[in-house]
């Protein structure tokens, strides 16, 4: 028998606790896997849909919150049983029949419809957004509430499977590997599994009248519509072996030619992250196009989504491209823990666009920090990398500064130290979550001694350091 006052969540279970973003989040349970069905019709922008949440209670509870946004709720089960429920902006109450014992597993189920829109926030709008013919989903960092009920924190990981039928001359893509696909009248249900621990906002849906192109040869034709499409192949580069990851793309047929030539390096780009990092982490790369123009490429698990804009024929956003991919490793299958560690993303995608124009000819990585230094010193000297704070998470500095610190690790502990100690950064942690100080631990037991002033004045102090020659 669970007494009264034990079963009510502790202070704070409505909250995540992250240090930036308390509001997005809850504590209380961590989610082991999201099930949603999704009808969604393009026209008039509306969603139907289930969503089955199976979680594990952290503690007694005799109520749960999920993050969710404005939509029109028919039904709420736990356990098969209905509950009660109320909104308080973009938070959903949940007040099961029965309450939940410390360390049970629970499913709660959520019957919804209404308009998906972005949520608004410091960043601009955030989620499921309309494209000119079709749709997106962009939601880093708080967006995922605007298309399913969930514990939007990047701590709390889970698998997923997402089913979307919708009109039949679009193609879907969704952060997972296809596993099913059925054409019935005008429709087509398209059936997603993501297996890998995701955090909410990496997960997206795109929808466009897109051609499904093959990123790069050996991956297998007609990715969208294979069942199996999470096969790897072995190829030889230099003296390493790696895994010939599958690639596609979603292209406007328009753009197809200078797709063509922007993303012809895809698959060197591809065996040279590898090199660098360790395996790709998940089972394919899926490229999206939209025929839209968009602000900044947005990055999601195991896909890119770049605006018709950053497609001219000529690379000039191939660092976009480099970005974007490393980001698969940092960001993605190594997720902070906290908001605040956002560096640990930015920076090593930034730095892997260097390592990339060095490796394929070009400016070498020591050109391009002492190009972003020289920049990065004639900004404000108000901004420190270890917290850089809530409205500065995407400041350019936060990049360019964390490339910075990863290009001075290299010149102080020498190459034969920081490339391994990268590849285990990234093959230790794989599917986890980091935080700054694990890193900082880890460079010491590589490099094999403190390092404790040098990360003071990269990550603690506001001025900047000056850079080390090679």
């Amino acid at each position: 028998m669970i007494s009264k006052a034990s079963a009510q969540p502790s202070p704070g279970a409505d909250t995540s606790g992250d240090s930036y973003l308390p509001l997005h989040g809850n504590g209380g349970y961590r989610v082991r896997h999201y099930d949603l069905e999704l009808d969604y019709k393009i026209g008039p922008n509306r969603l139907s849909a289930a969503a089955v949440i199976t979680a594990e209670a952290t503690q007694a509870l005799s109520r749960f919150t999920l993050d969710f946004g404005e939509f029109r709720i028919n039904r709420v089960l736990v356990n098969g049983k209905p509950a009660k429920y109320t909104r308080r902006g973009h938070k959903l109450n949940v007040k099961p029949a029965k309450s939940l014992p410390d360390g049970s597993e629970f499913v709660a189920e959520i019957h919804y419809v209404g308009n998906p829109r972005p949520l608004s926030g410091l960043w601009g709008d955030i989620g499921w957004d309309e494209l000119t013919d079709g749709s997106l989903v962009a939601s880093q960092p708080v967006g995922a509430p605007s298309w399913f009920p969930c514990n939007d924190h990047p701590a709390d990981k889970a698998t997923y499977r997402v089913a979307l039928t919708t009109s039949s001359p679009y193609l879907v893509a969704v952060t997972g590997n296809l596993v099913a696909r059925h054409s019935r009248a005008s429709t087509t249900r398209w059936v997603f599994e993501r297996p890998e621990p995701t955090p909410t906002y990496l997960m997206s849906v795109q929808i466009g009248r897109y051609d499904d192109i093959e990123l790069v040869s050996g991956a297998i034709p007609g990715w969208f519509s294979h069942p199996e499409a999470a096969a790897y192949r072995i190829s030889l580069v230099g003296d390493q072996v790696v895994a010939s990851v599958p690639q596609r793309a979603a292209v406007p047929p328009r753009l197809r030619r200078a797709f063509s030539r922007d993303f012809g390096r895809q698959g060197q780009i591809m065996d040279a992250l590898q090199r660098l990092f360790g395996p790709y982490p998940f089972g394919e790369y899926v490229v999206v196009v939209t025929d839209d123009d968009l602000d900044d490429p947005i990055e999601a698990q195991g896909m890119s989504i770049f605006g018709a804009n950053h497609v001219d024929g000529r690379r000039t956003h191939e660092r976009l491209v480099v970005h974007e991919l490393a980001h698969q490793w940092f960001g993605n299958s190594l997720t902070v823990a906290d908001w605040r560690h956002i560096w640990l993303n930015e920076g090593f995608a930034t730095y892997a666009e260097w390592l990339w124009s060095e490796e394929s000819g070009g400016q070498s990585a020591h050109s391009w920090a002492k190009a972003w230094h020289l920049r990065m010193k004639a900004r404000p000297a108000d901004l420190r990398l270890a917290d850089p704070g809530v409205a500065r998470m995407f400041d350019e500095r936060v990049y360019k500064r964390g490339g910075l610190l990863l290009h001075a690790l290299r010149c102080t502990v020498g190459d034969a130290v920081f490339f391994p100690l990268v590849k285990a950064w990234a093959t230790e942690n794989r599917h986890g979550l980091v935080t700054t100080a694990a890193f900082v631990a880890l460079a010491e037991r590589f490099a094999g001694r403190s390092l404790d002033a040098f990360f003071s004045l990269w990550l603690h102090k506001s001025a900047m350091p000056p850079l080390l020659v090679p």
